[in-house]
């Protein structure tokens, strides 16, 4: 057999003991801020089926939907049957003779197919948060990967923008309690941009310009100005992009602006109204430019972005889509939902240095082992202390000092706990804090009691 040089795929990473860690000390950050909250928890398939995924995250989305092989392909029979469904999936096309399943390019979209087919046994106003990966065939570059962990939590069967202003406030408390400095909640509402689209003449321009916009940060005004030109939008109605776009100031001034420029619109004093109610519960900074690509959103959105220098992008987005169960059948429930991208966030704490020491120590005590008699009783002690909810282990080999101490201080054990024949006629134990060098007396009977901080 050939020697096989082991490897992952690109843009998918492993995970061990520190980073597991580490990734857990945010999640669980999160996740009590949502139960603090009345959020529930709740896990869908990997895969989702190709048909519920398809045409929900627009043109581009779409692209980087994995999808997933149907089985017996290889079936010398329906080779030329097979052919025939590649070639049109190659050209963007869906065919289930090849494939019917995909990886789940977000938690949004499944979460809309799980209340369609629940519905009728939810309890509304239905409140949920779920962490798991998602997969895009995107191009792999800096924290931006294939697999990557999503956390969401989201509102479903309320119009109340008061669920927009929760949202809010659970961001602001999550990121101070990792310690975050410098982050930015952005906020715009989606009704703006179509009240834009219809002073440009029609609603068909809707999607050009939010996908235009949306890319206005990384490519700059001129080649959003082509990308509009490219979509048949002429120099006037460019002309009001760009005056849109330029709106600059406090989130007064731009309030004002916008009334002087879409207020005569219906979507646009929806969209004004609302973001005047949020604004005035929650200090947040009117993002214009702000237009989240997905099709689904249709309200106020959300984008959390950390300190400019990091140049890691945003961390966190979300936003109200009023009618996504439609998408599945069932119209008529209302949603809104906010995401944590923990990957991102893990990237801005490695880099800024923010994860305590603490999060570091797994095991808290280590007994060496010192023969078989001394070993004896420290596994019974062991025992005792993880009882107790202390966790520790016993080096399973009688080996040097030496080697022992330095298996502690690799796994980043704190204490190590030692029993030699002197200890056992005494009764007592030696605890080492390898952290301070500090070392005590301690009594077989008395262990169960001490602090290991």
């Amino acid at each position: 057999m050939a020697k096989v040089t082991p490897t992952i795929p690109q843009g998918t990473r492993d995970f061990g003991a520190d980073e597991v860690r580490k990734r857990n000390f945010i999640l669980d950050t999160i996740k009590t801020e949502f139960e603090l909250y009345g959020f529930q928890p709740l896990e869908t398939p990997a895969m989702e089926n190709l048909d519920t995924l398809l045409g929900k995250y627009g043109e581009e989305g779409d692209r980087l939907i994995f999808k997933i092989l149907n089985n017996g392909l290889d079936n010398s029979e329906k080779e030329k049957e097979a052919r025939q469904g590649f070639e049109k999936v190659l050209k963007g096309k869906n065919d289930k003779a090849i494939t019917e399943r995909a990886l789940k390019y977000d938690l949004t979209i499944p979460f809309a197919r799980y209340v369609a087919m629940h519905h009728t046994r939810l309890n509304f106003p239905f409140k949920r948060y779920q962490v798991q990966p998602v997969w895009r065939a995107d191009r792999p570059q800096r924290s931006r990967y294939r697999e990557f962990y999503q956390c969401d939590a989201d509102v479903v069967g309320s119009d109340s923008l008061f669920n927009e202003i929760e949202f809010a406030i659970i961001y602001s408390k999550v990121f101070y309690k990792l310690g975050i400095p410098g982050i930015t909640i952005k906020v715009n509402h989606r009704a703006l941009l179509s009240a834009l689209a219809e002073t440009c003449g029609d609603l068909k321009y809707f999607t050009p310009i939010t996908v235009a916009i949306d890319k206005l940060e990384k490519a700059g005004i001129e080649k959003v100005v082509a990308e509009l030109e490219s979509k048949g939008l002429n120099k006037e109605q460019i002309k009001i992009i760009r005056e849109y776009l330029d709106i600059q100031g406090t989130n007064k001034n731009k309030i004002k602006r916008l009334e002087e420029l879409l207020g005569k619109n219906e979507n646009g004093r929806r969209g004004i109204a609302d973001l005047k109610f949020v604004l005035s519960q929650q200090d947040l900074l009117l993002d214009l430019t702000l237009a989240r690509g997905l099709n689904y959103y249709t309200g106020t959105i959300f984008e959390v972005t950390p300190p400019a220098d990091l140049k890691i992008g945003s961390i966190g987005g979300g936003g109200r889509y009023d009618d996504l169960t439609g998408l599945f059948g069932v119209p008529d429930i209302p949603g809104v939902g906010i995401s944590f991208g923990v990957d991102r966030i893990y990237d801005v704490m490695e880099e800024m240095k923010l994860f305590p020491a603490a999060v570091h120590i797994g095991t808290q005590a280590l007994f060496f082992n010192l023969g078989e008699t001394e070993s004896r009783q420290a596994f019974q002690l062991m025992e005792e202390l993880r009882d107790m909810g202390i966790r520790c282990e016993m080096y399973p080999d009688t080996v040097k000092f030496d080697k022992q101490f330095k298996y502690a201080e690799k796994k980043n054990i704190p204490y190590v706990i030692i029993i030699g024949s002197k200890e056992l006629e005494e009764k007592n134990c030696t605890i080492k804090d390898l952290r301070t060098g500090k070392q005590e007396s301690v009594s077989f009977d008395m262990l169960s009691a001490y602090t290991f901080k």
